[in-house]
């Protein structure tokens, strides 16, 4: 069983390890965007932040978005590829600053092809508790990771594990929860469509207009609280 970084046997979790991105092309461009969201940091009150994969940086093209999240102050500070250790090095270095978001939506995993489903969701787990350590007040809902690929697979199998194990995790944290956005995507003979997944992983605008609603339904719910129901809500 994996407790926060560590797995079972104090060994160290390296999907829980904080890691920048190494600039393989020459462009400088994973780190000139986290530079860029630390500086939206300095003016910006978010009421809502955002981080992860492609999963969520794509979320902002789509008209799901301006709908939905942009009127709840949200900042995305979403990056194609990134994972758990990734978005870790991101929150500890800047990315935190200066915000007091209600709530902190994290959606990562999916991109951690070299570990376990336990090391994914002791990695997941390590990020919403550095974020309810460094925001006490906020909350933090983490996003399932979907199924993907056309047919079943192993990388689907896996986030199905990582899923079921985040569910019993989080609630260890108190201010954290686990909310399940997959429903649906997956046809009752296996298969999953173009329709929703594009190329069987990212989401169509249909896809995230799917996703969007019990995320939304959610996210006002907790926002609407006041400070006492929120405190409340957490013990």
């Amino acid at each position: 069983m994996l407790k926060s970084g560590r797995m079972s046997g104090d060994e160290m979790n390296p999907a829980a390890v904080a890691q920048a991105v190494v600039d393989v092309q020459g462009d400088d461009r994973w780190m000139s965007q986290h530079t860029r969201f630390v500086l939206e940091c300095k003016d910006a009150e978010p009421e809502v932040l955002f981080i992860g994969d492609s999963m969520v940086q794509l979320m902002q093209q789509y008209e799901v978005w301006r709908e939905l999240f942009s009127p709840l102050h949200a900042l995305n500070f979403g990056i194609g590829g990134d994972t758990t250790c990734n978005v870790l090095w991101r929150l500890q270095n800047g990315e935190l600053d200066n915000i007091w978001p209600k709530v902190a939506v994290v959606w990562v995993g999916t991109n951690n092809y070299e570990h376990s489903a336990e090391q994914v969701a002791g990695g997941i787990f390590a990020i919403a508790q550095l974020l309810t350590s460094r925001l006490p007040k906020t909350k933090v809902v983490v996003l399932g990771l979907l199924a993907r690929g056309e047919r079943p697979n192993p990388l689907r199998e896996k986030n199905a594990a990582v899923n079921g194990l985040l569910r019993s995790l989080l609630p260890q944290l108190g201010q954290a929860q686990f909310l399940d956005v997959g429903e649906g995507f997956v046809h009752s003979d296996g298969t999953i469509s173009t329709r929703d997944m594009f190329d069987f992983l990212h989401l169509t605008s249909a896809g995230y207009r799917a996703i969007a609603k019990p995320l939304s339904d959610l996210l006002l719910q907790i926002l609407e609280e006041t400070p006492e129901e929120r405190r409340a809500s957490l013990v």
